[in-house]
């Protein structure tokens, strides 16, 4: 047998055995030390006392507290600064040991224990995922809808991918998809890792759980503290600083970057007048013109505006004898004319109207497109014929036109006819009208022209008042032959060519076809049909391209039926839903019903008496995240309008605004919008922030809402209470008034109205510096 080294074996002791005693002696003599180290240290009373259910008493008795704020929050304002401090202790479990709870009985404390720990599963499991109105919140609601409903940002990046190579297009689409698996196995993971928790921590646990995050708070921090802590400290330290850019106070961060701009290989197709956004959104504020005032009521506006709101006289010298704008003392006056209706519009429009008694004003033809619109005169007394016009020009030349027409109470928007789609839905518009707008739209294969052939409706008309209509020099005559040979070849039918005697014009009205017969029966492919694959409803950033897209023909889709008559179209729900699920989880027509009844009691029962609104100054509308429009719709008869933007990471619901009789755009809010500083008096955000803090800085969101709103105009808030109490410390930051707040079920309301405050410094921002 083998043995060991120091192994005996002969029955006597071995050498470690003296080795063995001395270790022993030696623990001993530590074990007394320490014993009488401790006998000698006394410890507090209160220490002593504080047992595992008095720990377990003091987390139960700050629930209880917590729950009764949440109560008051329902009838009381938001909390101020100090209370929400006190939440985020709370809610950490950050306690103070009070003496006096110390000596409380512990009669009745489990059956509150086991209550709250009732109401806080409830509150964490399908108790969270509406609010108090039965509604899904935001993020139940995005869950759904990535398998519901595409958004305008998966369509625009299939349609782009689309363009490259297969190879190319197969790759990016299975990492956009592994992309979007990853995040939806995460956000299942966190699901269940929640519910295992459950399981694993049953309620007979609690105390055990509550002695360990009692006696870790003290000496470690959470992750919930420092991040709110964190964002408390960025939003309290935010400086605000005025916007030094060349554009001064008509700044427009993604039309005037400079630095994008002259980087630009070409502008032969206006590429300069395209939006080029900076890299970060300015979180500056842009100055207020010197004598501003607060704007003229609607309808005056559409008549005269304040001179020192809009302090340009370019365009009054340049079209003051085409009546578009004057000067007259201390306003700006617009006699209602254009370079196509000098003798007003209202002529003009009713010219129009008995050419082609189809177009039936404010009855079919209820939402237009005003392409090139000046000062949007026309667009401004379609009003008194129930007609939407929606008016855009570039930011060019033409001083200030977009802003005047928007200073007078009369939607309109910076963009421009050049490389890139319109940011709106394929055939969605009643029709299209272009008095002397200036596009070239026979060259290059008519890509223009099939740009308006994609946002036009099956069967809707497009109007053209341009001299190649009626004048014989020989460069209109050989346009007027170029644009009827497109037309044709467009399966355009050019329904009348009238002129007007009194304005000395003449309009050329076609009709965009309700069928592929025509089509399919052409002798060449020329312009050519646009491949299956592409979607016309895909306009965020996507490239033009010089191809006719099929009608849909089949009556169960949205655009082979015309809407209903105006204004039974607005309530009418499109029966080419008939078919689909909801935004908000319901069959969409019950969606879409449950919507508009929604936001016609909100609008009627808070909205227009319960916030203290001045309405009769309520003019230019904005709803930051539209769904259905039924926002819109439920203000249908004020003297109003509302654009209802539809964010491109939202379900893509603008084709239903548009069926209804109402108007919108995509657009990302994580980029600077197209229009002037102070063009809306009320902005509405619905759900909007707390889904919107994920991709992007709400700081820089908030730089923009501040832009884009008027001294004195309103803006209201419905999300989470984290994120309206971020948006209120913004605010207020911004010397903003606190109007109203409310909250209920963990949902806030924020009213609030602009302050005419500037900061008195200033920040360069370079990119905007010609």
């Amino acid at each position: 047998m083998a043995m060991g080294k120091y192994s005996r074996v002969d029955g006597k002791k071995s050498s470690g055995y003296g080795l063995t005693i001395t270790i022993v002696l030696i623990v001993s003599l530590c074990l007394v030390g320490a014993w009488m180290f401790m006998s000698s240290w006394s410890a507090p009373t209160e220490s002593i006392d504080f047992s595992a259910n008095e720990r377990t008493k003091d987390v139960d008795t700050t629930k209880s507290d917590f729950k009764s704020e949440e109560v008051d929050r329902g009838s009381k304002s938001f909390p101020d600064e100090k209370n929400e401090e006190t939440e985020v202790v709370t809610e950490t479990n950050e306690e103070k040991t009070d003496p006096e709870k110390s000596g409380e009985e512990n009669s009745g404390e489990k059956t509150e224990s086991a209550e709250e720990r009732k109401e806080f599963d409830d509150k964490n499991g399908d108790g969270d995922r509406k609010n108090g109105d039965g509604e899904k919140d935001t993020e139940s609601e995005s869950d759904e809808t990535k398998q519901k409903e595409k958004t305008q940002l998966e369509e625009s990046s299939e349609e782009n991918k689309s363009e490259d190579s297969n190879g190319t297009e197969e790759n990016a689409g299975e990492s956009e998809e592994n992309t979007e698996k990853k995040s939806e196995e995460n956000a299942g993971e966190t699901e269940e890792s929640t519910e295992k928790s459950k399981d694993v921590f049953p309620a007979g646990d609690q105390a055990e759980i509550t002695k360990e995050s009692s006696t870790g708070s003290g000496a470690w921090s959470t992750q919930l503290v420092e991040s709110q802590n964190e964002k408390k400290a960025q939003v309290s330290s935010i400086k605000w600083k005025v916007c030094n850019v060349t554009a001064g106070p008509d700044y427009i961060p993604c039309l005037d970057n400079w630095q994008a701009i002259r980087k630009l290989h070409s502008t032969k197709h206006y590429e300069h007048r395209e939006r080029h956004c900076p890299e970060e959104s300015p979180r500056c504020l842009v100055s207020l013109p010197e004598g501003y005032k607060r704007s003229i009521k609607w309808p005056k506006s559409r008549e005269k505006i304040w001179y020192t709101n809009i302090p340009h006289t370019k365009l009054a010298e340049v079209k003051g004898h085409q009546n578009w704008v004057k000067m007259s003392g201390e306003y700006l006056t617009f006699p209602g004319g254009g370079t196509q209706f000098k003798n007003g519009a209202l002529h003009y429009i009713d010219f129009l109207q008995e050419s082609y008694p189809d177009i039936a004003w404010g009855n079919r033809t209820r939402v237009i497109l005003d392409v090139g619109c000046g000062v949007a005169s026309f667009g401004g007394y379609l009003f008194d014929r129930d007609v939407l016009a929606l008016s855009f020009a570039p930011k060019d030349e033409h001083e200030a036109q977009v802003q005047f027409a928007l200073e007078r109470g009369i939607p309109a928007m910076s963009n421009v006819m050049g490389t890139k789609r319109l940011p709106f839905p394929g055939s969605v518009f009643d029709l299209i009208h272009c008095a002397r707008c200036r596009v070239p739209w026979h060259i290059e294969g008519g890509k223009l022209l099939l740009e308006l052939n994609r946002a036009l409706r099956p069967g809707g008309f497009f109007v053209w008042s341009a001299t190649p209509v009626y004048r014989k020099t020989e460069e209109d005559v050989g346009i007027w032959k170029a644009m009827s040979k497109l037309t044709k070849a467009m399966c355009w039918e050019l329904m009348t060519i009238k002129k007007d005697e009194l304005n000395e014009v003449g309009a050329a009205i076609y009709q965009k076809p309700m069928s592929n017969k025509c089509y399919n029966e052409r002798s060449q492919n020329e312009p050519p049909l646009c491949k299956d694959s592409d979607d016309q409803n895909a306009a965020w950033n996507v490239p033009l391209e010089a191809c006719i897209h099929k009608v849909t023909e089949d009556s169960s889709k949205r655009g082979a039926v015309w809407p209903e008559s105006w204004p039974e179209r607005v309530e009418t729900v499109p029966q080419w839903l008939d078919s689909q699920e909801g935004v908000y989880g319901k069959p969409a027509q019950e969606d879409f019903t449950a919507d508009h009844e929604r936001w016609k009691t909100i609008v009627s029962k808070s909205y227009l008496n319960g916030m203290g609104i001045d309405w009769s100054y309520v003019r230019n509308v904005m709803d930051m995240r539209a769904v259905y429009g039924g926002f819109a719709a439920a203000l249908k008869d004020l003297k109003l309008w509302v654009m209802n933007v539809v964010p491109i990471d939202s379900p893509d619901t603008l084709p239903i605004i548009y069926e209804r009789g109402l108007f919108g755009i995509y657009h990302d809010w994580c980029e600077s919008f197209s229009t002037y500083p102070r063009t809306y008096d009320l902005l509405h955000a619905d759900h909007l922030f707390s889904s919107l803090k994920k991709r992007c800085n709400l700081v820089g969101v908030m730089a923009e809402v501040d832009r884009i709103l008027r001294p004195q105009g309103t803006f209201i808030v419905r999300d989470d209470m984290e994120t309206i109490g971020e948006i209120e410390k913004m605010v207020k930051s911004m010397k903003w008034n606190v109007r109203m707040t409310h909250s209920k079920d963990g949902e806030g309301l924020l009213s609030v109205q602009k302050s005419w405050w500037r900061p008195t410094e200033a920040e360069t921002i370079q990119s905007a510096i010609a």
